[in-house]
């Protein structure tokens, strides 16, 4: 009777504190807390999300991650937490080769409850250099200067500003992980040729003998679940603006998606090589996910040639049902502006920018192959009212998820 007294009351009072934090987890649908039981889920989460962790200068994004004090690092962590993928690619996340940005991220941030949401651990991790601010001798913007942000082979002030990350609480295969950074441009048959006004191409060949296609990079990273090997492509185009009437950014964020494209096609992928010198890409019965900020809207925006309808459109490809959001047709409402002429539907949209003259858009993307078993999806988006409105702030964009039966 003495220990009941006791302890019984505040037993029960923390046990229901601990059911007022499991509505808002993962969107709703309970979770373990332990994430080693992934291989008991009937589903796995893939996702994608660009989370702005892009600083000014080499080496400052891992000094901030080494503590855990930064806001904006801590509501992108409960985003995360919140959703709880299972496999995320973070884009805008600069590089560094001993992998302290990453490490600090997951230990300083993920790895520590933000509000109440249970802490959140990705066993394995893959990282890689990319082509943004690595200097590519030439003047590729043409402006008679050397050497600046706009002549590296990606946009960026230092190799490896606006990097890519994938994090997975599955095994990655990293011996038959397949890079392709330093894919030619010239060597895509049939690629798109930004012309200045007298129909001549803008690039010299002797520029385009060395321009790399991907402005981050392009990668196939093979992921281990439940018996199978689902392919996680992940990617980041350049933006298809900040150029000029030759397209030269447009041209290349076509040719940029169309290069997934043809990787996963049949027929199509005889001419794509890897870092490694491998040919080709996927056979046809692979399975796949592709995922990225593509910087374009099949719908609306600036892109080439409607670029993301190369993937949307694609039969390889199920987007029969695109992920939405409350948020995502509440703000497009209320910001008016640029979004009031939109054809798409704005519930898909994935990123808020000016809406004096762009929109909400449909930028980023995560693709199931028409051979997996897509059970759900969505896009953490909340309107003002509902919970996790105050972080969507941190970043321009929004993370999208999926969710997979992998059979």
């Amino acid at each position: 009777m003495q220990f009941t007294k006791r302890y019984l009351l505040p037993a029960f009072l923390a046990f229901l504190l601990l059911l007022s934090l499991q509505p808002e987890i993962r969107q709703g649908v309970a979770q373990n807390s332990e994430d080693s039981q992934n291989s008991d889920k009937e589903t796995i989460r893939f996702a994608s999300f660009n989370i702005s962790f892009y600083r000014s200068e080499a080496g400052q994004l891992k000094q901030e991650l080494s503590d855990g004090n930064s806001e904006s690092p801590k509501k992108i962590a409960e985003i995360i937490q919140r959703v709880r993928p299972d496999v995320i690619l973070l884009n805008e996340f600069d590089y560094d080769s001993a992998g302290k940005g990453i490490e600090g991220f997951q230990k300083n941030y993920l790895a520590i409850s933000q509000n109440g949401n249970p802490p959140i651990h990705y066993r394995f991790s893959f990282s890689a250099a990319v082509n943004t601010g690595v200097d590519s001798k030439q003047d590729l913007d043409g402006d008679g200067a050397k050497g600046t942000a706009n002549d590296a082979f990606g946009f960026g002030k230092f190799p490896g500003q606006y990097g890519m990350v994938v994090l997975s609480k599955y095994k990655i295969a990293e011996p038959e992980v397949r890079t392709f950074q330093n894919f030619l441009w010239k060597d895509m048959p049939a690629r798109l040729v930004p012309r200045n006004k007298d129909q001549q191409p803008f690039y010299a060949p002797e520029i385009m003998e060395h321009f790399r296609l991907s402005s981050k990079s392009h990668w196939d990273i093979p992921i281990q679940a439940k018996g199978k090997t689902v392919h996680f492509l992940v990617t980041h185009p350049t933006p298809p603006v900040f150029d000029g009437p030759e397209d030269r950014n447009g041209c290349r964020n076509h040719d940029e998606i169309r290069f997934f494209a043809d990787f996963i096609t049949e027929g199509k992928s005889d001419y794509i090589y890897d870092d490694n010198g491998r040919n080709g890409g996927l056979s046809q019965t692979e399975l796949f996910v592709l995922a990225g900020d593509m910087n374009a809207d099949a719908n609306d925006g600036d892109s080439t040639s409607n670029a993301a309808r190369l993937l949307t459109d694609n039969p390889r490809i199920n987007d029969n049902a695109p992920p939405m959001s409350s948020g995502g047709k509440y703000y497009s409402q209320i910001q008016g502006g640029a979004n009031l002429n939109q054809k798409g539907n704005a519930a898909w949209d994935t990123s808020d920018f000016g809406d004096s003259k762009v929109g909400n858009l449909r930028l980023d993307y995560c693709l199931p192959s028409a051979n997996l078993n897509l059970k759900s999806s969505g896009i953490f988006w909340p309107k003002p009212d509902e919970n996790g409105a105050n972080l969507i702030d941190a970043t321009d964009h929004r993370l999208v998820w999926i969710d997979l039966q992998i059979e």
